[in-house]
């Protein structure tokens, strides 16, 4: 089929693979990952985006636009560029922020705990609950609505939580819980 008939601007918002929230679900976030999130919006649209602009109003001006590579490219990676900035503008409109330091000393888990569990094997694990846009399991950093994050919820120190996994039942016991800024 010739390129005269296909659309140059398909619609790629279903390649996006970050998560929407869950309807009804607040987007809590430390200030942290607000700052990340909102540096991340900010080098797109004041550094990124125009440069590329400017590369694509240089490209088009060469001519033929089928063949030209740049302006290829470009008009790729400006349409990558401006869902993401779709994305963050939605999620930093959203988020909730929520200070773990402010909460001072408590011995029960809530949002922005970081929590030392220890399990039958007497192995410890220390995560910290986190917004679901600062999540990283290999960090320890734990989105507050995963099965993990859940089971932990309103916990105190020294309880037994079960957690329910693909593998079977695994039962935790609370160690510590601290608040501290992530």
């Amino acid at each position: 089929m010739s390129k005269a008939f296909t659309k140059e601007n398909e619609d790629d918002d279903h390649l996006d693979a970050t998560p929407e929230l869950p309807q009804g679900i607040k987007n809590y976030i430390t200030p942290g990952g607000y700052q990340r999130l909102k540096d991340e919006f900010d080098q797109l649209w004041k550094v990124e985006r125009p440069e590329l602009v400017k590369t694509i109003t240089w490209a088009a001006s060469n001519g033929d636009r089928s063949e030209n590579g740049d302006y290829i490219y470009g008009k790729r990676r400006l349409r990558e560029i401006d869902r993401r900035l779709r994305f963050l503008s939605k999620r930093l409109d959203s988020a909730e922020i929520v200070d773990p330091s402010q909460r001072g000393a408590c011995d029960q888990v809530f949002f922005g705990a970081t929590v030392t569990v220890c399990n039958a094997l007497n192995e410890k694990q220390t995560y910290s609950i986190v917004g679901m846009d600062e999540a990283d399991p290999g960090s320890g950093r734990i989105s507050w609505i995963s099965p993990l994050a859940k089971a932990l919820l309103k916990a105190h120190e020294g309880d037994v939580v079960t957690l329910h996994t693909p593998g079977g039942v695994e039962e935790l016991e609370v160690i510590e819980i601290h608040y501290q800024a992530l």
